[in-house]
């Protein structure tokens, strides 16, 4: 039976348009909180975008996100999933970052998640741009290298912006393929598309061995079949999943800062994650939901969506 301290408040109990918000209406369970060793998946917001390039507002995904994912209730439709019973389940809050200082808000994620980890809770985060992945994977391959299942438009394996930028929404994965925290060869990125400045990104991926998995691929091929390669290419190690909400055409999720024509429509946004069951997920973020271009809520919502279909494989 379900622990009544980690179970969510029912709409039942109380609208959904009433309280406090936390994601999924899940306890706030802050890393001091005296129950925090009974967590074993962990909500985490990463408001920062100190890595976009474009146009910026990421950092106020994780607070709209939160509002939107009170829609969530008990059980996956599709699968039949109660995710709340099945683990201990907490909104961990979110870590600050350092407006002013891209390096500090860098070190200061990686720290908080390496405390998460260090208490055994799987990560579930909503970001926040794309380069929030880097501190985070920081924390969660320090027992060595994972795998990773990448739902994206854009590959973010550029080596640096503007000649010199090493750290941002564009780079994250180059940067951590050097850093030895993925192993490129149980890398698959799935839905690239758009046009380019140039080829530096995919020939970086043939060279260490990274599978690209183009839009045009994914749509003649289906999400089965394209799911399938991809849990053959993680295999049965540990694997992280990085979910960009531009993996979406935006004619579903328009509240994004990079956003590309073209891309699966919302069910199969669900879909690709649905078909992740099985793979030893270790931890998963969402992220790049901007709500300045997000006015009806619903890329944010769509967000909330994807982070439960995340925690039903997850658990």
């Amino acid at each position: 039976m379900a622990d009544p301290f980690f179970t969510p408040i029912s709409g039942f109990d109380l609208p959904r348009f009433a309280g406090v918000p936390s994601f999924m209406r899940l306890p706030q369970v802050g890393l001091d909180h005296p129950r925090i060793d009974e967590v074993e998946i962990g909500l985490i917001g990463v408001p920062w975008d100190a890595g976009t390039t474009n146009r910026p507002g990421p950092r106020h995904g994780p607070r709209q996100i939160r509002d939107m994912s009170t829609m969530i209730r008990a059980q996956n439709d599709a699968t039949g999933i109660r995710p709340f019973e099945a683990r201990n389940c907490a909104d961990l809050g979110d870590v600050g970052p350092n407006p002013a200082d891209l390096d500090d808000s860098l070190a200061r994620i990686t720290a908080f998640f390496h405390l998460v980890k260090a208490k055994g809770i799987k990560p579930l985060t909503a970001g926040g741009d794309h380069l929030s992945s880097l501190p985070i994977l920081r924390a969660m391959a320090k027992d060595g290298p994972l795998g990773m299942v990448h739902f994206d438009s854009h590959t973010d394996l550029f080596h640096s912006y503007f000649g010199g930028r090493l750290y941002t929404h564009g780079t994250p994965f180059r940067r951590a393929i050097e850093e030895g925290l993925l192993d490129p060869k149980r890398v698959v990125q799935i839905g690239i598309r758009g046009t380019m400045y140039d080829s530096e990104d995919r020939d970086f991926a043939d060279s260490v061995g990274i599978r690209v998995i183009p839009i045009g691929e994914f749509h003649d091929r289906g999400v089965k079949d394209v799911m399938a390669e991809a849990r053959d290419i993680v295999g049965e190690g540990e694997t992280y999943v990085s979910y960009d909400i531009d993996f979406v055409d935006p004619a579903f999720a328009p509240g994004t800062g990079t956003p590309e024509v073209g891309g699966p429509n919302s069910w199969q946004a669900l879909q690709v994650v649905r078909e992740l069951a099985g793979v030893t997920i270790v931890g998963a973020d969402m992220v790049e939901v901007s709500p300045p271009f997000d006015p009806s809520g619903g890329t944010a919502y769509l967000g909330a969506s994807i982070l439960f279909e995340l925690l039903c494989v997850m658990v």
